[in-house]
């Protein structure tokens, strides 16, 4: 049964991934989000995470529809802008996966509908299955799955670029492992 606030909402889930000593991507964080008030009735906030290191963008300033753009830059698979932000949606049909990937961006992945199962690299598997449910990649390798024999999943997902991570004095680059191939 899914837990609920004192408004009937859903509480929302927040995971936060990050790097063991050896560089495999492991779960940080997992708790659900407290909310509070925000200064107007009746509506609450609730800390999600926060960046400090830079922006702003100009894209007030414009009439570009930034929906159009194309991210020419593969470095990070033309998913990563590398001087921006995308905001993409993901969908994922019954039963799918997409495979353990890495990218030098730091993402919000919020569920909207549907439910899929976020796998880090040292085995962790973080069921996500209420609309919100966040998962916070901070350039981890990671996987995802639907587990639903029925109904395909969605999320919208930010990224943002960022510097990779380092563990132990190394770089950990983007990467995609797809099946059956060597890495």
């Amino acid at each position: 049964m899914t837990s609920r606030d004192d408004s009937g909402l859903a509480k929302l889930r927040r995971i936060v991934t990050t790097h063991d000593a050896a560089g495999k991507s492991t779960i940080q964080i997992d708790e659900e989000l407290v909310t509070g008030a925000a200064g107007i009735p009746g509506a609450r906030l609730g800390p999600m995470w926060v960046t400090t290191d830079s922006l702003p963008t100009n894209d007030n300033n414009t009439n570009e529809d930034g929906g159009k753009r194309i991210i020419e830059d593969a470095t990070n698979f033309k998913i990563v802008h590398p001087t921006g932000t995308n905001l993409q949606t993901s969908e994922l049909g019954p039963g799918a996966t997409i495979p353990m990937h890495r990218t030098s961006s730091l993402d919000y992945n919020i569920l909207l509908a549907g439910e899929v199962v976020h796998v880090t690299e040292d085995g962790q598997e973080k069921h996500l299955k209420n609309p919100g449910d966040t998962v916070i990649q901070k350039g981890t390798m990671h996987a995802w799955r639907n587990p639903s024999t029925e109904h395909w999943a969605r999320w919208i997902t930010v990224l943002m670029a960022a510097e990779p991570a380092v563990v132990d004095g190394s770089p950990l680059l983007p990467e995609f492992n797809i099946p059956g191939s060597k890495k």
